[in-house]
């Protein structure tokens, strides 16, 4: 049986409903992955979750949804005195915005135990993460994070990283770019933004983005460009432009990138193309941006 898991921190989730309320639900970056990854994988693959939660109602609460979801929980950590994270999704025409709680949250002590992760990493075929899963650590943290993450790569994992850009998390620019580099230097495949990328790094094009995580040592780069091309490139395949489907209206785009991660990810370890699967992706995406909420239940209700 082969594995997936996906590493970070999953959150209560207040989004918005009718009558200007709030609903709860959990979601968060790397497990949105996760659950779409979930979707799309068949029962040969074990698809796990891994961080670090409390020992409270909500994060047994929280765990509970997670196995229900078909999420394993073999990779979940307890802290004794710490609870999970909250966050609040704020939408002004199809865009999100976020307000987060987060001080306690026991996720961030992901990185404090060496030995419980490399635990949590041991015989994955599939290893996923994100910038916010390196945002949220302590500085002291990231380094052993990604050198346990780098040990399990020497050892045959494939390991993914989402740069998935949060500013705010971060404690400052040169600490951001930096952590930024440290992840990518440890994935076969990096998944940036370009929106994102050029803001921070001198890309002055897509190109540039996948070049310099190559240089970096990744095998495989996949660059998203909001509504304009897809540009893919690997080691093996060379370089390609995908145009994404059209969409005539966005209606939440909070999960756009954790879901093409989720497509993308999951049919390259099926064997895909790096065209196929980069198609994949992208269609993925559109269709989750067509749907209210992190985890767009209703496009899986025939699997």
């Amino acid at each position: 049986m082969t594995s997936f898991l996906s590493l970070g921190e999953i959150m209560v989730e207040l989004a918005p409903a009718q009558g200007g309320l709030m609903r709860q639900g959990y979601a968060g970056d790397t497990f949105n992955t996760a659950w779409y990854a979930r979707r799309l994988l068949d029962d040969a693959w074990t698809v796990s979750y891994g961080t670090v939660i409390g020992e409270d109602a909500v994060s047994d609460a929280m765990a509970d949804f997670i196995a229900a979801e078909g999420v394993a929980t073999d990779a979940l950590a307890r802290h004794p005195d710490r609870t999970v994270g909250l966050y609040m999704i704020s939408l002004q025409n199809g865009e999100r915005s976020f307000s987060y709680w987060r001080g306690q949250a026991a996720a961030r002590t992901l990185g404090d135990d060496p030995a419980r992760l490399r635990a949590m990493l041991s015989g994955r075929s599939y290893i996923h993460f994100s910038g916010i899963t390196l945002a949220i650590l302590p500085p002291e943290a990231r380094q052993s994070f990604c050198d346990a993450l780098a040990e399990a790569r020497a050892n045959g994992a494939h390991v993914s990283f989402d740069t998935n850009l949060r500013p705010r998390l971060w404690e400052s620019r040169d600490a951001m770019i930096a952590g930024l580099t440290l992840g990518a230097s440890v994935a076969d495949t990096v998944l940036p933004s370009f929106d994102e990328e050029e803001t921070i790094f001198p890309d002055q094009s897509p190109q540039d983005t996948i070049s310099r995580y190559a240089k970096g040592g990744a095998t495989c780069v996949v660059v998203k460009n909001g509504s304009g091309a897809v540009q893919a490139w690997s080691a093996d395949e060379g370089h390609l432009e995908i145009a994404p489907p059209v969409v005539t209206q966005v209606v939440d785009s909070t999960a756009a990138g954790d879901s093409f991660a989720a497509g993308f990810l999951a049919a390259r370890a099926t064997g895909a193309s790096l065209q196929s699967a980069t198609q994949a992706a992208s269609l993925l995406a559109s269709e989750v941006i067509q749907k209210r909420g992190a985890l767009a239940h209703d496009l899986f209700t025939d699997t």
